[in-house]
């Protein structure tokens, strides 16, 4: 039984790795969308799922291996992109985010199980993206990227404003969805005993 819960888990860990990098280059289908040199993605929305389905533990899991792959150069990232490089992007900050938001969803999920705390959930989860993210972007366009002309700690808020909606609309939908399933789905069969909110 032991092994065959081992699988689940990395069953569901990989498919959340698959699903953020999705997310990252679904875009890629319609033109491009970039605000201030960040793609307006949906990883971000996949990324919460991980911490709002999986938990803590796993979401975590799912998120660090996505970061991981990305950098031993598979293109996950968003615009196909992977490799070491990604490092000194100004952007990476949103992707290391996810490990953290998908931790501190996990755990504000397991102590409230009702659809308004997964869906406040979700929105401390878009706040962690955004603050780590808008600040990493920040110092790395003041300590070592090439920064636009007149470039500032506003401005670089105000490159945000642009995805904020979606990704705020998108949190509230996770939260729901999230909730429907756990109900509906991840309370029976393969599902029940194994401890996805942990």
């Amino acid at each position: 039984m032991k092994n065959k819960m081992t699988t689940l888990e990395l069953t569901l860990a990989s498919m959340f790795v698959v699903l953020i990098a999705i997310g990252a280059n679904i875009t890629s289908l319609i033109p491009f969308m970039v605000v201030g040199g960040v793609p307006i993605t949906l990883q971000t929305f996949f990324a919460i799922l991980a911490g709002l389905i999986l938990g803590s533990r796993l979401g975590t899991i799912a998120t660090s291996a996505y970061a991981f792959i990305g950098l031993v150069g598979v293109p996950v990232f968003a615009q196909f992109s992977g490799g070491l490089g990604a490092l000194i992007r100004p952007t990476f900050g949103f992707i290391l985010s996810f490990i953290l938001a998908a931790y501190v969803i996990g755990k504000m999920v397991k102590k409230k199980n009702n659809v308004s705390n997964y869906i406040l959930a979700s929105l401390v989860g878009t706040a962690i993206n955004y603050i780590f993210g808008t600040n990493w972007m920040y110092f790395a366009y003041k300590f070592w990227a090439d920064a636009p002309d007149g470039f500032t700690y506003g401005m670089a808020w105000l490159w945000m404003l642009a995805p904020l909606p979606k990704d705020i609309i998108l949190g509230v939908f996770a939260g729901i969805f999230a909730h429907r399933l756990k109900v509906t789905v991840l309370n029976k069969g393969a599902f029940k005993n194994l401890k996805i909110g942990a």
